[in-house]
This record gives structure tokens, C-alpha cells and sequence, in this order.
């Protein structure tokens, strides 16, 4: 009982802003403190940070303790669990973002190779296209012309047109299958459509 009056004397003083109350607070509590926050989080260091925001706290607000609720100690003892908890979930959050972000960089990465070397194939498949079905996917595809605008700039008819571009499109696929990079058949379809 003795000890518990002690403790509420001690929280008032710290309201009223004495230093020499909050020392002897922490002097009495900051053990307990520490070692539940080390078995919770793991490592001193972080249950050092953990025991100053929780110390911190009782500085800023000494009057959240309620005697009505319980001893000082499971005050505390909540209140150190609580902070080492929150501790845990961001540093845990922090990692599994960090880790998303790694993911991310490395399929980025994967992905621009993957493009890179997508587009060499189909530039490398471009060079063996006949040279007027070569032209017509180049405005077509690359330069985004529409099939009569590619009439015009060929002085082609529009059937013409749409023939080099069908045509140009097959030569294309039969060497992507040639080059195993495309399986026989997948994908024509969607080309033809």
C-alpha cells in the first residue's frame, strides 16, 4: 500500500513538472521496464528505445495512469508490451517493404532485359522481311500511321497495304516459331484476329 502512494505522489510531482520525481520513477521502474521490452523485441537495443518512448510517455502524460485499473507495474507492464508490439510490426512491415521493393527492382530489371531482348529479335526478324512488308509494319506498328496513311506514303493501293502488312505479320511469326520463341501455333490466332 505504502509502495502504492509512493508511486502516485511521484506521477503528480512529474505533472507538476519535477525532475527529481521522474528520476526516482525511473529509477524504480526502469529495470522492469527494459526487461520486459527485451524479451518481447529481442535486442537491447531496440528494448533501450522501447523503455525511453515508454518513459517518454510518462513524462508527457504522467496522469494516464488510472488506480482504479491496477498496480503502477501493470500499467507499465501494458504499456511496454503495447510499444514493443508497435516496434515489432514496423520494423516488420519495414522489412516486408523493403523486400516488395527488392522484388520489384528485380522484376523490373528481368522485364527490361526480357524487353530488350524481345525487341532485338523481332528488329533481327524485321531485316529478313521483304523490304516493302518491312516498311508497311514499320508505319503500322512503330510509327502508329494508320493503313491508308501508309498508302499514301508508299503510293500503294489500300488492299496492298493490308496485304503487305498480313504478310509481313506471317513471315514474322514463322520466324519467331524458328527461333523457338513462340510455341508452333500458340499466338496466330491473335495475330490473324
Amino acid at each position: 500500500m505504502e509502495d502504492r502512494r509512493e508511486d502516485m505522489e511521484l506521477l503528480e510531482k512529474i505533472a507538476e513538472g519535477s525532475r527529481a520525481a521522474f528520476d526516482r520513477f525511473y529509477e524504480k521502474y526502469a529495470p522492469m521496464v527494459y526487461h520486459i521490452a527485451l524479451r518481447i523485441v529481442g535486442d537491447e537495443v531496440e528494448a533501450e528505445d522501447v523503455s525511453h518512448d515508454v518513459f517518454l510517455e510518462i513524462l508527457q502524460k504522467p496522469h494516464q495512469f488510472d488506480p482504479k485499473r491496477g498496480s503502477v507495474q501493470a500499467f507499465l507492464a501494458v504499456k511496454t508490451k503495447s510499444r514493443s508490439l508497435d516496434r515489432l510490426r514496423k520494423k516488420r512491415d519495414l522489412l516486408v517493404n523493403r523486400l516488395e521493393e527488392a522484388a520489384l527492382k528485380e522484376k523490373g530489371a528481368e522485364f527490361d532485359f526480357l524487353r530488350q531482348l524481345e525487341q532485338q529479335v523481332i528488329i533481327d526478324a524485321l531485316t529478313h522481311l521483304p523490304e516493302e512488308q518491312r516498311q508497311a509494319i514499320i508505319h503500322f506498328y512503330f510509327h502508329g500511321e494508320t493503313q491508308r496513311e501508309i498508302a499514301a506514303a508508299m503510293n500503294k493501293p489500300l488492299g496492298s497495304v493490308k496485304s503487305l502488312i498480313r504478310y509481313g505479320l506471317r513471315n514474322l511469326r514463322k520466324q519467331k516459331e524458328l527461333f523457338h520463341w513462340m510455341e508452333a501455333g500458340r499466338g496466330e490466332e491473335q495475330h490473324e484476329a
